[in-house]
């Protein structure tokens, strides 16, 4: 016989108005889920929206314009830029 594959889970409760229960519940009937089934992949889903808009950077056009300029056409070094570098690459003063 094979051994059993652990599945641990952890316990999370919320307290809904009845008005939201019914949405949960015709919602999750809709996708053929259990309401906890239901729940819990939406909450998944919004974690994960969550975290991905935290880790992007949103720019208008014109501050998109303005990097990609900064990027191509760089201001020139300031002498106190200039020192550091040399030094960071061993040719200091």
């Amino acid at each position: 016989m094979m051994p059993r594959e652990s599945t641990k889970t952890s316990r999370l409760e919320a307290r809904v108005s009845p008005e939201v229960l019914v949405v949960l519940r015709r919602a999750a009937e809709l996708q053929g889920r259990s309401v906890s089934d239901f729940i819990v992949a939406a909450a998944q889903d919004a974690a994960h929206r969550a975290i991905e808009e935290a880790s992007i950077i949103r720019l208008s056009v014109e501050d998109q314009q303005r990097f990609a300029e900064a990027l191509l056409n760089p201001d020139p070094l300031t002498p106190s830029m200039e020192r550091a570098v040399a030094r960071y690459l061993g040719q200091g003063e």
